[in-house]
């Protein structure tokens, strides 16, 4: 029997009430499709205020359909994209990147998820020299897979270095919300604030059923993007349906409930394995996942009820995410579970 509960990811989390409400209110009579609805306007709306007036909104099915054609309206397939080595665009999105942009991917190690500066300078050597590909975009990820979060300034640097180098800085937000909510600013302040070009807004981890939204922060990147989401196969024809959860997000401060919430059960989280001497924690706790060594015997004995991933099988490193809907009970439960089996 499957756990009704799991640590494994906030994707695996249901849909927050007030997104289903906003769903069921959606459904309601008949509509222009792809689109041209109150829906959808009052979402591009919303968005627009908290990022911006002049943004450019265009919303999508999921994450690595918004990733890949947010970097397509940038590149030309002799370009090259880089991100750190544990990005999701160069792990975990089966290489549709490169098939879709014709980009190379240039990835990074980095321990901590994070690009820095100095690590992006030796890329650029061969700027210019006919026989390599040219780097265009600097894509980072906010939260990083890693949990951790850049602050403000550190963008601020990355955007500055992408500026001063004919680079764009595109940004995929997947958990975008926590990394604001951690910080304690607005959206605008790790976005547009911040130099970001190009930003993938994540909706499904914070609480909506699915979508997600591609922002331009630069008006002449989104020209002909309404031709490349529909080639790209992510233009929805029912589009209310997630522009009335993106407007429910975004209203009242949903975004920012959710995902604060998230975030706080992670540092509860963190702070009773941590107590464990069999467990290391090995990243900082700074959004909604909590990185652990866990000795590898017993894994199969916790996953039997409470799943989540091993991040690196190596080391025996676990990943564990809370979600919106994660309560201090599900943390109580599992630590207890924890503490039974490693005693």
């Amino acid at each position: 029997m499957k756990p009704s509960r799991s640590f494994a990811s906030d994707n695996n989390a249901g849909v927050h009430p007030e997104i289903m409400a906003a769903i069921g209110a959606a459904n309601d009579g008949h509509v222009i499709a792809y689109g041209d609805d109150p829906y959808t306007a009052r979402a591009v709306k919303l968005f627009r205020q908290h990022l911006g007036r002049d943004v450019e909104v265009f919303f999508a099915f999921g994450g690595t359909g918004a990733n890949v054609l947010g970097l397509k309206a940038a590149t030309q397939s002799h370009q090259a994209i880089i991100c750190a080595a544990t990005a999701h665009i160069n792990v975990d999105e089966c290489g549709a990147p490169e098939k879709f942009t014709g980009c190379k991917l240039l990835d990074v190690p980095t321990p901590d998820g994070k690009l820095r500066v100095a690590q992006l300078k030796p890329l650029l050597h061969e700027v210019g020299f006919e026989h390599h590909v040219q780097p265009r975009v600097i894509s980072v990820s906010q939260a990083t897979e890693m949990g951790t979060v850049y602050t403000p300034s550190e963008l601020k640097a990355l955007a500055s270095f992408a500026q001063e180098n004919n680079l764009l800085l595109h940004v995929d937000g997947a958990r975008i919300a926590n990394a604001a909510a951690s910080l304690k600013v607005k959206l605008k302040a790790i976005t547009r604030d911040a130099g970001v070009d190009i930003l993938s807004f994540g909706g499904a981890k914070n609480g909506m059923m699915y979508g997600e939204a591609v922002v331009f922060f630069d008006a002449s990147l989104a020209r002909d993007f309404k031709y490349t989401r529909k080639q790209g196969a992510q233009l929805p024809s029912k589009m209310r349906f997630i522009s009335a959860q993106f407007a429910a997000l975004l209203d009242n401060e949903l975004w920012h409930r959710n995902a604060l919430h998230a975030n706080d059960m992670a540092q509860r989280l963190a702070r009773e394995l941590a107590k464990l001497p069999q467990l290391t924690i090995t990243q900082r706790v700074e959004s909604n996942g909590v990185f652990a060594i866990v000795p590898k015997r017993y894994i199969p004995l916790l996953q039997q009820k409470y799943f989540f991933y091993v991040w690196n099988e190596e080391t025996s490193e676990a990943r564990f995410m809370t979600s919106f809907d994660t309560t201090a009970d599900d943390i109580a439960s599992f630590v207890a579970l924890v503490k039974r089996i490693v005693k």
